[in-house]
């Protein structure tokens, strides 16, 4: 795809154009059962186009972590230009889930399943963005040897992109328990976060010269810290997708 923005925005309409037409769905019949019908394809396009945008947010965690351990600028750069595709894919759902408000009137159990999938992609959007500003710290840590393995942050990393991995996996299955159960991995990164803000600051008390590099690393660990965060809520939506009940899954 071209990197004009314009071109890329007119290859999103186009393609948005295609899954949102009007065409009449084959073997449809009249009345409500061709209306239940419609409202289903909509609903699965716009649902694979938030599965789409998901695992490009896991993709860019992926790569932002691999970036850090080979020291990989270009890699870093990678991800950070990539976040525009990411935001190109929000917009270009919220914009299927308006149309599909707009022409099909759900209600009840419809709407709820549209508005929560806008919300995912909110999530997943900032978890983009986060993932992004990761591959911005990597960018000034990767000309130097890296400070104590980087503390935590591969296994950070990693855990980040299996939470997101497996809340994606939850939301295919429309599967609450699942939710729940990759949610608790957020404890677990709250923990690394926590354990790498302490060794961050002993190291930069340790020797004043490390203070550009731990500092560095601190920041990264938020931003990856962040990601668990939002990844929760993403569980917290499915909860409330499959359930109709508000949870707190991370108190």
């Amino acid at each position: 795809m071209s990197d004009d923005p314009r071109t890329r925005e007119t290859a999103l309409d186009e393609e948005i154009d295609e899954l949102a037409g009007e065409a009449p769905i084959e073997g449809a019949r009249p009345g409500l059962q061709a209306a239940r019908d419609a409202l289903d394809t909509r609903e699965s396009a716009i649902r694979d186009s938030v599965l789409r945008m998901g695992m490009l947010v896991e993709s860019a965690i992926r790569q932002a972590g691999r970036s850090l351990e080979l020291h990989d600028s270009a890699l870093a750069m990678e991800v950070i230009g990539g976040d525009t595709t990411i935001n190109d894919a929000q917009r270009a759902v919220s914009r299927l889930i308006v149309e599909a408000i707009a022409t099909q009137q759900p209600v009840a159990r419809d709407l709820r399943y549209l508005l929560t999938l806008d919300h995912v992609t909110y999530e997943l959007e900032r978890i983009g963005d986060h993932a992004a500003s990761v591959a911005k710290q990597v960018l000034k840590l990767a000309p130097e040897p890296p400070l104590e393995g980087y503390v935590h942050l591969p296994e950070m990393t990693e855990r980040a992109a299996v939470l997101i991995h497996g809340v994606l996996r939850a939301l295919v299955d429309s599967d609450a328990a699942q939710a729940r159960e990759v949610a608790v991995e957020d404890d677990e990164i709250d923990r690394l976060y926590h354990s790498t803000f302490d060794k961050g600051v002993e190291i930069m008390r340790r020797d004043p010269a490390n203070v550009e590099r731990g500092t560095r690393i601190i920041i990264a660990s938020h931003y990856l810290e962040r990601i668990g965060d939002r990844g929760t809520n993403i569980a917290e939506d499915i909860v409330y997708l499959v359930t109709g009940d508000v949870e707190d899954l991370n108190p």
